[in-house]
């Protein structure tokens, strides 16, 4: 189970390139209309197949090891449905990670940071730190999914 929120980022902090980084690249194989998703993804420790439920703060996930050749022959069906991007994982508060998103291609200048809770307590408990923007976890313009197919939302969530 993943129970997460999401926030918009505006400004980054001071120390950020201390922290650990590294370049993703995910595409979509199905997106479902209640939010159902099956992704690839890669990251410097390898490629990922995901399945992710519906849902917006607390969904199921699974992810599955992939070889690099079994991803090379995955990734061609994912055209039109990527995206790219810089994450960062950040220590927060109670023993946290913050992964700060930082978006390349069609979505770059988009910052988003998601922090993962073990409880829907912890998570509506948690006070963002005061670099964090808008509250975007019920927001399903920011989810990547959306993000890949529809690109940068037109317009910001009201504050």
């Amino acid at each position: 189970m993943e129970i997460e929120r999401k926030f918009l980022v505006q400004a980054l902090p001071d120390d950020l390139d201390r922290h650990p980084h590294g370049p993703v690249v995910q595409g979509y194989l199905a997106i479902q209309t209640d939010g159902t998703e099956v992704r690839i993804r890669r990251r410097e420790d390898g490629p990922v197949l995901t399945v992710k439920s519906g849902g917006a703060l607390a969904r199921v996930e699974e992810e599955i090891e992939l070889d690099d050749g079994t991803f090379e022959r995955l990734w061609p069906l994912t055209e039109g449905r990527r995206v790219e991007k810089v994450r960062y994982l950040v220590p927060a508060e109670k023993g946290l990670i913050i992964e700060l998103d930082i978006y390349d291609g069609d979505l770059d200048g988009l910052m988003v940071a998601e922090v993962e809770f073990d409880s829907e307590a912890d998570a509506e408990a948690f006070t963002p730190p005061a670099w964090f923007g808008r509250d975007v976890t019920d927001d399903t313009r920011f989810k990547n999914q959306r993000l890949a197919v529809d690109g940068p939302p037109e317009t910001t969530p009201a504050a």
